[in-house]
């Protein structure tokens, strides 16, 4: 029992470390690609991970914190934000984890964009939109975050999925 918890504590952190990595890189080499309102976050196809391991809710979670955390121009509502979208995306995408079209995660894919879109379009349109709420302009936001994660989690992810599902340590899963 204590080698199962070491491993999902292991296989946690080198998730949370490579969204981490990732995230950096690409904000180092594409400034703001990570933080915009159309985001494209390379990072968020190891979301895909919360399909086979729970170590990934844990692991998707912290490293989305940190990442926004060290950020330029992120605020402590987008870390907590952010770091609540990927929690609620993850749990869901392994509940939804056995429900396959043509043997891929699809609906599980999906969840990153209903949440961030919901979570984050919401607190854009809140916090940095004047004038109050406006349902419109919530939809217009909620609908270009989610776009960002649709390319990344679907059109990244599902492939990623496919090749997860083809190593050798898919099949050793601490879950099992």
């Amino acid at each position: 029992m204590k080698n199962k918890t070491t491993v999902h504590l292991v296989q946690g952190a080198v998730i949370a470390a490579l969204y981490i990595v990732i995230n950096y890189s690409q904000e180092l080499l594409f400034p703001t690609s990570t933080t915009m309102a159309v985001q494209f976050r390379i990072a968020e196809v190891l979301c895909l991970l919360a399909c086979y391991t729970t170590s990934a809710i844990g692991g998707l979670t912290l490293g989305c914190f940190v990442a926004n955390f060290i950020s330029i121009g992120t605020l402590p509502l987008d870390w907590a934000m952010g770091s609540v979208a990927t929690l609620l995306a993850a749990l869901s995408m392994y509940a939804l984890r056995n429900v396959r079209w043509f043997g891929l995660p699809v609906l599980s894919s999906l969840m990153p964009a209903l949440f961030n879109g919901i979570i984050i379009g919401l607190e854009i349109e809140i916090f940095f939109v004047e004038g109050g709420f406006h349902l419109m302009s919530f939809l217009v936001n909620a609908g270009l975050v989610a776009l960002g994660e649709l390319g990344v989690c679907v059109v990244l992810g599902l492939p990623f999925s496919k090749l997860i599902e083809r190593l050798p340590i898919a099949k050793d899963n601490p879950d099992s």
